[in-house]
């Protein structure tokens, strides 16, 4: 089994977000332990971006990235990858890449807070917290 982890999965637990905080963490220690974690190599870009914008330090933001890269798996994006997102009936291109990325790596799942902007993707996604009783 292999499952791909939503951006916002990450920074709930980097950034100690509650409620979600508890959840997301529980799914990244178990997807570690397991060995099942991937993001894939675009989300490496947003998740720096993000993190040297809240933690307001780009050693900080690449630390928690090297660490992300140490326990997940980084998927590449090809170009039959980025054509598919771009013909996808998913609005957002991001969650489009994901999605043909996913479906190339035959994940299981996507795990996401964000379920309703996968609903047209042909991977199923699923929240964190659902992901655990699963």
């Amino acid at each position: 089994m292999k499952v791909l982890i939503d951006t916002n999965v990450i920074i709930d637990v980097i950034m100690e977000r509650e409620p979600f905080l508890e959840d997301s963490a529980k799914v990244l220690d178990l997807c570690v332990f397991r060995g099942v974690g991937c993001i894939i190599a675009s989300q490496t870009t947003d998740l720096f971006y993000i993190l040297r914008r809240e933690l307001k330090d780009s050693e900080k933001a690449k630390k928690a990235l090297e660490t992300i890269k140490e326990n997940l798996t980084v998927l590449g994006v090809t170009e039959k990858d980025v054509d598919a997102a771009l013909k996808s009936p998913i609005g957002d291109f991001e969650d489009a890449l994901l999605v043909c990325c996913a479906e190339r790596q035959k994940a299981s799942f996507i795990i996401t807070r964000n379920e309703k902007d996968f609903k047209r993707g042909s991977v199923p996604a699923i929240s964190p917290s659902d992901f655990l009783k699963s």
